[in-house]
């Protein structure tokens, strides 16, 4: 049934990184799904999105970069924590980084964003090594590192099953393990709209890690 304050007719443009959005947020969504509520997602890089957002494009975008455009507004939503993982198969011998010098790198893009910041947080350097691989796409990535096609820099929330189950292995477990933080950013006076205040209150509480 329908919440009296969720009008059918008004759907809510929310947009976020493609991995995270189908792995965390688009189950989170199914009870307001269930109450009435249309939803539009858009998938892409932050900057584009933010853009949207201040342009009126899209009502509440998941950032993974802290949002500095005049004209949106975002509180901190989770913590993503980073791990260096590879299949059982290839085996990797000796003190990292070095022991990583002849092991194809997989990558989400050629600059190596994700396996950089790990690196620097890590070991205090860049990695050495382009990447063999680039797939634009965390999933993809995750695909390619079970297939033993190399190493590659993971969120958990993207492998900590395959970790659980032996179908990977963390090649590093550091006491503080390095991070990323996810932001829920919307248009000052958005929360005014019904909808999009309903999706931001339920997201908040759905996803935030305290």
């Amino acid at each position: 049934m329908v919440r009296a304050e969720l009008p059918a007719e008004q759907a809510v443009h929310l947009g976020g990184p493609a991995e995270y959005v189908c792995e965390r947020v688009v189950p989170a969504l199914a009870p307001l799904t269930a109450e009435g509520l249309r939803v539009r997602i858009t998938l892409g890089l932050a900057d584009d999105l933010l853009a949207d957002l201040a342009a009126g494009r899209l009502d509440v975008v998941i950032s993974t970069i802290r949002p500095r455009l005049r004209g949106v507004v975002a509180e901190p939503l989770y913590d993503e924590e980073f791990v260096l993982v590879a299949a059982p198969s290839l085996e990797v011998r000796g003190e990292l980084p070095g022991a990583l010098a002849d092991v194809p790198l997989i990558a989400y893009a050629e600059d190596l964003p994700i396996v950089r910041r790990y690196w620097r947080t890590l070991f205090g350097r860049r990695p050495s090594a382009s990447a063999q691989v680039v797939i634009p796409d965390l999933r993809g990535v995750r695909n390619a590192v079970l297939a033993g096609m190399g190493v590659s820099v993971l969120p958990t929330y993207l492998c900590e099953h395959d970790l659980a189950a032996g179908r990977l292995v963390a090649l590093a477990e550091p006491e503080i393990p390095p991070i990323n933080t996810g932001y829920l950013a919307v248009r000052p006076g958005g929360l005014a709209t019904t909808a999009v205040s309903h999706v931001h209150t339920h997201l908040r509480e759905a996803l935030k890690v305290s």
